[in-house]
């Protein structure tokens, strides 16, 4: 038996067509190819330069916050304990009271600032001190009266900034827990100073907007007599290894 096949004329024609296409895939193949190469590293580089951007903003971004929320100086912290004895009664034995205070040491601008906290067994007042030792002053602001006293600076009593650092890093370990005395000093109130930009930014800072006065050691007024009548204020701090009392006396 003999097979007869009819092949249909629309097969004859679509092979031609068929070929081609499969020949133009064929020649297409390597091009595409290689664009895709190139699509997908140009889309990795991308994604490697994002990351990196965004990195660097992470990490400049972090450098801003220490630099403007983080406090830019080392505060110190130190407590002493000292003895007053008004009699000087040798035979008494000496008790001792505590004294805290924080130090803010700024050896670059020559410059250490004191907080002196609400004491808990002295009737003294809290205050915040400015040691200037380019302008050899000091500023206490009296922050129970909220008037702030300038004199110059006692470098005889205030150390500076750097003994004062190694003092309070002592201090701060623990282990130099010095049991000190007591240095009395007295001042008047001469003159009201109207002007206090004139005393440098760091005692500038502390006085703006407040009550300013000149002060002078008693010692040091000819003449000058103690009045019933004058109202004293008295600031207990140390700047050194004793602890002094700042008498404060206005007539």
């Amino acid at each position: 038996m003999v097979k007869i096949a009819f092949s249909s004329p629309f097969a004859q024609k679509d092979e031609p067509k068929k070929e081609a296409a499969e020949a133009l895939v064929a020649d297409k193949d390597p091009e595409i190819a290689t664009h895709g190469g190139e699509n997908s590293s140009g889309r990795c580089l991308l994604t490697l330069l994002g990351l990196a951007f965004i990195l660097a903003g992470v990490v400049v971004g972090g450098a801003c916050i220490y630099k403007y929320f983080m406090p830019k100086h080392k505060v110190y912290r130190g407590e002493m304990c000292y003895f007053e004895n008004e009699n000087h009664d040798r035979a008494v034995e000496p008790y001792f009271l505590p004294i805290a205070e924080e130090a803010d040491i700024r050896e670059d601008d020559n410059i250490a600032i004191i907080d002196v906290p609400v004491p808990k067994f002295s009737d003294s007042d809290p205050a915040a001190i400015v040691h200037d030792f380019d302008r050899l002053l000091t500023a206490y602001l009296d922050l129970q009266l909220g008037n702030c006293y300038v004199i110059p600076l006692n470098t005889s009593i205030v150390m500076p900034p750097r003994n004062l650092m190694d003092l309070f890093a002592k201090l701060a370990t623990g282990s130099y827990l010095p049991q000190t005395y007591l240095v009395r000093e007295e001042m008047v109130v001469t003159e009201e100073i109207d002007n206090v930009s004139d005393l440098g930014i760091f005692i500038y800072q502390l006085c703006v907007g407040k009550e300013t006065f000149r002060l002078q050691r008693r010692d040091q007024i000819t003449g000058l007599q103690k009045r019933s009548v004058e109202n004293c204020h008295s600031i207990r701090h140390f700047e050194n290894s004793f602890v002094v009392e700042t008498k404060i006396c206005q007539q």
